[in-house]
């Protein structure tokens, strides 16, 4: 054994510097998108981030920020600690490979391993380390600042303690295993929960080890055991010990008059004494069992493990199963006390970084989301209530409605009280909390068990999760209860296999392409790389001449399922075995299905999700690479019956297997190979490039968010400039903030007293107008002359001045106007929704503004029957910089919804990707040319594309290029508009230059650029480029059209948005620059629009024939002085409304009278 132990020590060591060299090579040099720059900044600055926090990883993650004093390399830092923790995983995992293939390859204990088995046992966790080293999702979280990479490593370190017990179990001291097993879990919740998903794998082992004759009753008690232990983890200590905090804390603060938190310290003494005191009673000279075993009920009530849930019921039943336990069993010795006792101290040892959380939150971070600084805003925090709950076993389902009783009032099952700090008024008052709120819970029609669509309508997506139910669930009618049928067959076809089976495939057969799956055959699906398999098995189309779109993606990954049929060799080689196989086989299993479809189960899923989620499900794909290492062992197993030596059978095993990995790493570098890529960086950088000084902007995603946090934070970038998260803007605690200086930001200009905005009156506004409640009023019969009578006409105008208005919501003088609606008294409301601002004229910079004076600004609230307090809080902005005579700008960021900003639609203005609201009419096609010029040629940066166009950009970075090209296309519109064509066709090259069409293919936007270059005489440039983009649409719409009719009709969407339509967009080009390629091309349309509607795929067709009819009335009217462009444009409409006739009679009747 000690030349095993020697070669094994090694090997594993030489698989930690593979892996770490792979990923610091490939590591991302700068912040990523997502979470990533958010997760920078809580570790270099220990500021909070979003719920439930990370306190282990922001400590270790400063740990390595420390290693640099350049600000611009902290992300770097950061990123290297995901890599070496990355590494250290594929070290676990080699040595947890080598320990369960030695188990099964030495059949007696007491011989010496033979040449032949040490090949055989390395060669295994070789492989299996390597393939899970080169796997897309764990490459893909290694070299990124997340929490992901560290959590596989404690999930794996874990896994191997055990093993390291299992190989110790019979040593006096054995026990220190489990204790440094429970303090890695108690420090990984610090991180992520998902860690606790091997607790059962544990359990499995330890049961094994202490019973050699097993058996299924005993092994199904050992897993319930361990489920329970999940339960009480995740309900019992997280969210119990912060419930039985708030106790303490009310009865010390509001009861006792003691200061805030005190309540809180005593809870923690108490429950570290309770803990030591049993630990004590144990290894006393005289131990006391009652005192011992009642110390230990103390610790579990004051951990909050006997006040799970919220029903008293369940608290008196958990206390009373654990007096039963503790007094009545047999098995509870004072050994196992004393094990358990001092697994649970350190389990809070490890649970204390969480005290990173408040600490660090009550010194009011810039960045300190939730602000949870007291127990009760923690426990929300730790609860994840901003995230809501999603029903598991039973609730409700897209039919269900909010149950109401016989007055029509909801239904509450239950109304759980939140309680806040007393809004004081003078310094010298006492601490004490008060409620702040209520979270009702209500009560739901339609309700279901195991609730798999369980989507509200009240929810922003809710239309597009229902074309996700009828498309995966058979759904036909949304106002209709699904049937049982129906919700497993989501569950199956949708949650189970889409969103798990799928993203397991990416990393054991192939990956289709790095786009956002949506259920057609063009994105994000598994491939093996087998033509016959992925044609007809798999239905992705034709493998031959595929379409450019996807076969030049360089997520595009293939490994003709190698290490799938390994890992599959390994399940059958454990299972061979018989007892001892079936034993390990159990035991990795169980790592398998809890960290994969266990987390499926939890996680209850909608459909189309932000983005991918295969990072959830790594430490599944980590527990298959078990099995994929020990397919070499069986290999070397089934070559044994032919080769009669074990050497020369192990090392072709190995050697044969060890392709797999390599093939792996081959296809997946050049995806996974972040490095020079800045992007997220860059745009962040972009966005506050486009702000004026001490501006303020306006966003809303994560990704035109957290990238701005990280350059104020972090790299001290633009921090005269203040980025404002309108969703967080919602919350009282997110405005708390905003009125604070930051930097050299001052505050932003919201006047509104805390005790207004953080009350229910200043979390929303109702909206009505006149002419509404005139409606009602005209439809309850009442006479005009008598509508005084029921409102109030001096507050209800057609117009309304905004400045009043947030007078009187701010004071609440006037908040709530007479109207004739009983349910909004006392109500605050805007009696309008139409507002207006009074400009002076005389004090604005208009020039600067690059806007036409207007003395009334309107505010359109449109169709808004009530605003929220972050539209409100955007009213009041408005109204207070206004007063300032607008010399501090206020932008929104390009990327923020429409909906945001539609108040001010027509106020906009456009300084590189951002919007600037101006009180005055936009002038340039609402483009500042000057700013923008200046911005995007000067000062704007590309994330690395501009000094190699080779960097991969994943899909989120190439949605960015999008954005940057588009923002660009209208600067050039803008300046051929006002006459500037030397500035319009430096804009045009730059943008070429920065960024060509390999970074990301040109679309639409690169033929708005091809016509701007006609426009400004450069026909060459127009023309080539044309003619490239031209040469990628046939090359996929021939590969399009080989597909099955139901093929096609399933990919209307990606044929007519990334084809047709800039086909489209071509034949209007050649109609006003070359009418004979016009001609030609319309032809050819026609032709494909006759093809569409012989397979059925009737939109398509009307697509492209409206486009034609619709671009020939243009030109046909556009053109009274050209005979030859309306002769042009008359025979196209022709040929088009005589093919409508033919095929589409109602299409035509819209358009027949043209002829």
């Amino acid at each position: 054994m000690r030349r095993f132990k020697l070669i094994n020590n090694i090997t594993g060591w030489t698989m930690f510097a593979v892996a770490a060299i792979v990923y610091l090579m490939t590591i991302e040099p700068t912040a990523s998108f997502w979470d990533c720059p958010e997760f920078i900044v809580s570790a270099y600055k220990l500021e909070i981030g979003h719920p439930p926090g990370a306190p282990f990883f922001m400590l270790v993650g400063n740990l390595f920020t420390q290693l640099t004093s350049d600000p611009t390399q902290v992300a770097k830092m950061v990123n290297a600690s995901s890599a070496l923790l990355s590494a250290f995983t594929i070290l676990f995992l080699f040595w947890t490979i080598t320990h369960l293939t030695r188990k099964l390859v030495q059949t007696d204990n007491k011989k010496e391993l033979s040449i032949g088995q040490i090949i055989v046992i390395i060669g295994s966790g070789i492989v299996g380390a390597l393939v899970y080293t080169f796997s897309d999702t764990f490459w893909f979280s290694a070299v990124e600042a997340e929490v992901y990479a560290f959590s596989s490593m404690l999930t794996a370190l874990v896994f191997w303690l055990i093993l390291k017990w299992e190989e110790n179990a019979e040593s006096p001291h054995s026990d220190k295993w489990i204790i440094l097993i429970a303090y890695v879990i108690g420090l990984s919740i610090g991180v992520h929960l998902l860690n606790l998903l091997c607790i059962p794998a544990i359990v499995l082992i330890y049961y094994y080890k202490k019973n050699e004759k097993a058996t299924w009753k005993g092994g199904l008690s050992a897993l319930l055991l361990s489920f329970g232990l999940i339960l009480v983890l995740m309900y019992g200590i997280i969210p119990g010990f912060t419930k039985v905090g708030g106790w303490f804390e009310l009865f010390f603060i509001n009861t006792v008059g003691l200061p805030y938190n005190t309540g809180l310290f005593i809870l923690v003494a108490l429950l570290f004494g309770s803990i030591l005191w049993s630990i004590l009673e144990t290894i006393s000279s005289k131990p006391n069992e009652k005192r011992a075993k009642f110390a230990f009920l103390l610790s579990l009530a004051f951990s909050g493990i006997l006040f799970m849930g919220n029903s008293v019921w369940l608290w008196v039943i958990l206390i009373g199963v654990a007096l039963y336990f503790l007094f009545s069993s047999r098995h509870l010795n004072m050994k196992l006390v004393n094990l358990i006792s001092s697994s649970l101290l350190v389990i809070w040892i490890g649970f204390s970084a969480y005290a990173v959380i408040p600490i660090r939150s009550s010194a009011n971070p810039p960045m300190d989301e939730n602000s949870p600084e007291d127990v009760f805003s923690l426990a929300g925090y730790l609860n994840r209530e901003q995230y809501g709950q999603t029903p598991l076993i039973y609730g409700h389902t897209f039919a269900s409605e909010v149950l109401r009783d016989a007055q029509g009032n909801p239904v509450v099952s239950k109304r759980v009280k939140r309680y806040g700090k007393v809004i004081k008024n003078s310094p010298d008052e006492k601490d004490r909390y008060v409620v702040v709120g209520t979270s009702p819970s209500y009560k739901y029609t339609n309700e279901m068990l195991f609730p798999r669509m369980h989507s509200t309508p009240d929810g922003p997506n809710f239309q597009n999760h229902i074309v996700g139910y009828q498309q995966w669930g058979g759904v036909e009618n949304q106002n209709i209860k699904p049937s049982a049928l129906q919700n497993i067959q989501f569950f199956f076809n949708y949650q189970l296999n889409y969103m798990y089976f799928r993203y397991f495939m990416w990393n054991f057969a192939g990956r289709q392409n790095d786009l956002q799956g949506d259920g057609g055959i063009t994105k994000g699906n598994w491939i093996s790389g087998i033509p016959f398999i992925d044609q007809h098995i798999l239905g992705l189309g034709p493998q031959d001449n595929i379409a450019p779109d996807i076969a030049d993606n360089k997520g595009r990954n293939v490994y003709f399922m190698l290490p799938f049929i390994l890992g599959l060799i390994g399940i059958f080689y454990q299972l061979s075995l018989k007892k001892n196989g079936f034993k390990s086989f159990s035991i990795v299993f169980m790592l398998f299905f809890m960290t994969g479809i266990a987390i499926v189960l939890y996680l209850n899923q909608t459909p189309f999700e932000p983005r991918e989620r295969d990072y959830a499900y790594a430490g599944s794909f980590y527990a298959f690479s078990i099995w994929v290492g020990m397919g070499v062992a069986g290999i070397s197993l089934f070559l044994r019956k032919y080769l009669k030596n074990t050497v020369a059978a192990a090392s072709i095993a190995t050697l044969v297997s060890i392709m797999v990995p390599l093939q792996m790493a081959a296809q997946n570098w050049d995806d996974h190979d972040r490095s020079g890529r800045y992007m997220a960086r860059d745009a962040g950088m972009n966005y506050l490039n486009s702000v004026g000084p001490n501006g303020i902007i306006f966003c809303n995603g994560d990704n035109d968010t957290f990238p701005l946090w990280y350059l104020h934070e972090v790299e001290g970038f633009r921090t005269d400039t203040r980025a404002c998260n309108m969703s967080y803007l919602q919350t009282e605690w997110y405005v708390d903030q905003m009125v604070r200086q930051a930097y050299e930001s001052q505050p932003l200009p919201i006047r509104w007293p805390r005790a207004r905005y953080a009350s229910d009156k200043g979390s929303h506004a109702y909206v009505l107008t006149r002419k509404g409640i005139e409606q009602i009023l005209q439809q309850n019969n009442i006479p005009q002359p008598s509508y005084g009578m029921y409102y109030d006409q001096n507050a209800f105008r057609d117009t309304i001045s905004l400045k009043q208005t947030m007078e009187n919501l701010r004071t609440g003088n006037n908040a709530t106007p007479k109207n004739p609606f009983p349910a909004l008294d006392n109500e605050p409301i805007i009696p309008g929704n139409l507002l207006y601002l009074d400009v002076d004229t005389s004090k604005v910079d208009w020039e600067k503004l690059n806007s036409k004076p207007k003395s009334r600004m309107i505010v359109n609230l449109g169709n808004s029957s009530v605003v929220y307090r972050h539209q409100l809080m955007l009213l009041e902005m408005l109204t207070n910089i206004n007063d300032d005579n607008w010399e501090r700008p206020v932008y929104f960021a390009a990327t923020v919804d429409r909906g945001l900003y539609a108040p001010v639609e027509n106020n906009l203005i456009v300084e590189g990707i951002t919007y600037r609201v101006t009180p005055g009419e936009p002038l340039s096609k609402g483009v500042n040319t000057e700013i923008a010029y200046d911005n995007m040629m000067n000062k704007f940066r590309w994330g690395g594309v501009d000094k190699d166009p080779n960097i991969y950009l994943d899909v989120t970075s190439r949605n960015m290029i999008y954005t940057f090209r588009m923002y660009f296309s209208q600067l050039i519109a803008a300046l051929i508009e006002e006459g500037k064509n030397d500035m319009a066709l430096a804009a045009l090259d730059k943008c070429i230059a920065v960024m060509p069409d390999q970074v990301a293919p040109f679309r639409t936007e690169g033929l708005i650029f091809a016509r701007n270059y006609l426009q400004l005489g450069e026909k060459e440039k127009g023309t080539d480029l044309i003619v490239s983009i031209l040469d990628r649409i046939n090359k996929n719409l021939s590969w399009y059209d080989r597909l099955s009719p139901v093929q096609i009709a399933n990919s209307w969407i990606d044929i007519s948005r990334n084809n047709l339509d800039p086909l489209l967009l071509i034949a209007d080009i050649y109609q006003v620059f070359d009418q004979q390629k016009y001609i030609t091309l319309v032809d050819d349309l026609l032709k494909r629009a006759q093809f569409y509607y012989g397979t059925g795929v009737y939109p398509l067709g009307d697509d492209i024939l409206k486009e034609l009819t619709n671009s020939s009335l243009r030109s046909y009217y556009g053109s009274s002085n050209d005979t030859v462009s309306r002769h042009v444009a008359e025979q196209t409409m022709q040929k088009t409304l005589k093919m409508m006739q033919q095929y589409n009679p109602k299409l035509f009747e819209q358009y027949g009278k043209l002829q």
